[in-house]
């Protein structure tokens, strides 16, 4: 099976911004690296392709960066960019909604003066907007709309040459993964630092821990459990001057095409650890769940699962289980379990057995961890690219929310090749085009029935 050996290694260590060289090599870097992106394209496509415009045209140590959606985590990601030692400056904004994108560059100026520079005609917005904010003159183009917008994002950033961070989760259906890895390709031919937010992968606690299992320390990983239990999660109601488009993207949790459904949107954290901690993908999943006491079990505000229960199969026939859920009053719990022939491990800091261990280091923050990390490589010269993991642990969350809609056992490899398009035509969607998800005349959103529903459509 393709797909089931993918190593998900840690990011690359990365030294201080004290043992930075000075702001020359920063600025070869960032010139050079879309220059080496039409050497490679020239070399196969014709010198055509080399006309691309430089990744940094001002010529100075500053990196320039745009933002592609205002909510809280875009919001936050600019504000942990800015809190770096880094050269930085935020020149364009985009969200769908234009008072989102203001009231978030008002915010971050309060926070960090002239870091934020955004002048009146590097404003965007609606559904299309972000080809604007990327076309600006800027080195880094932070991704942090809903997940369902992002395939084309990302590959309208990598056409451009941009480095780019791109929060998780990548795509919500198998034709949008599909749409990611072939960027991620083509990224890596131009040299391009391709980061996503799956901050564990940062954080030192699980960086060592996990290093320890890889190198034996509890023998051969046999099974795992990983949980995102919660109470739930935001519902904002339709407004009166809403049409159902507007309606939908500012709701977008709860409809899948834009969202993916809560293990993809926030589940996907303990996927993507447990998959690390095997070094591997699934092949099959099998799962099930319900929408039971989301929104009152209302279908016609919510259209996604408040339960899922996954057992995936690797493809040495070993499992990983997954719970993931939004029910008030039940357990809650976030967190990954590993079970070996030699031990178990918690992967975020411990081990226990023959060789027992615990973490000791100081415990960060993750998010602002991934943006030292990234502006810190950036300024010392260097890319790395973690767009193939985050793709492929994006899909390992659409296979088990596939596996759960479905009742059935689903493959990953059919699933990746055959899987829904949830949003066919997305490139062409305004604020003012029909959503891919309406109300049926009985008022209520379409919601999977299992062994009723095709993964295939």
């Amino acid at each position: 099976m393709e797909n089931s050996k993918q190593l998900a290694k840690a990011s690359p260590i990365i030294l201080p911004a004290s043992q930075v060289d000075s702001a020359a090599t920063r600025r070869g870097f960032l010139q050079n690296s879309t220059l080496l992106a039409g050497t490679a394209l020239g070399a196969g496509a014709g010198l055509g392709a080399m006309a691309l415009p430089a990744a940094h045209a001002a010529g100075d140590d500053v990196i320039r960066f745009v933002l592609i959606g205002c909510g809280g985590r875009g919001s936050g990601a600019a504000d942990q960019i800015m809190n770096t030692k880094g050269n930085v400056k935020l020149v364009a904004v985009h969200d769908a909604f234009e008072g989102k994108a203001r009231d978030a560059v008002k915010r971050l100026s309060a926070r960090h003066g002239d870091k934020v520079d955004v002048p009146e005609d590097h404003f965007f917005s609606d559904l299309d907007g972000y080809k604007k904010a990327i076309d600006v003159d800027c080195d880094l183009v932070v991704i942090a709309t809903p997940p369902g917008f992002k395939p084309q994002q990302f590959e309208y950033a990598v056409n451009k040459g941009r480095h780019i961070f791109m929060e998780k989760p990548v795509a919500t259906d198998a034709p949008g993964v599909r749409r990611v890895l072939k960027s991620v390709e083509e990224s890596k031919k131009k040299n391009l630092m391709v980061a996503i937010g799956l901050q564990r992968r940062h954080e030192p606690s699980y960086i060592e821990t996990i290093g320890r299992i890889h190198d034996g320390a509890i023998g051969d990983v046999i099974s795992q459990q990983v949980y995102w239990n919660g109470n739930g999660i935001w519902y904002r109601n339709k407004q009166d001057d809403q049409n159902e488009m507007e309606f939908q993207t500012n709701n977008w949790y709860h409809f899948n095409w834009v969202c993916g459904d809560q293990i993809c949107e926030q589940h996907i954290h303990n996927l993507d650890v447990g998959c690390w901690v095997k070094d591997a993908y699934p092949v099959s999943c099998n799962g099930m769940g319900g929408h039971q006491q989301r929104e009152n079990g209302d279908s016609s505000k919510s259209q996604i699962f408040d339960h899922t229960f996954c057992e995936y199969t690797f493809a040495d026939g070993t499992k990983m289980f997954s719970q993931g859920r939004h029910l008030a009053g039940g357990w809650s719990h976030v967190g990954e379990f590993a079970q070996g022939t030699k031990g178990t491990a918690n992967p975020s800091g411990e081990i226990f057995g023959e060789n027992a261990w615990k973490h000791k280091g100081k415990r960060v923050n993750g998010h602002q961890q991934e943006q030292h990390d990234l502006i810190e490589a950036l300024m010392r010269g260097e890319i790395y690219n973690e767009g193939e993991y985050g793709a492929h642990s994006t899909f390992t969350a659409i296979l088990g929310r596939e596996a759960c809609y479905s009742g059935k056992v689903v493959k990953w490899d059919e699933l990746l090749e055959k899987g829904r398009d949830l949003a066919p035509g997305i490139d062409e969607f305004t604020l003012q085009s029909t959503p891919p998800v309406v109300k049926g005349e009985d008022g209520k959103y379409p919601i999977a029935v299992p062994g009723k529903y095709s993964p295939f459509g």
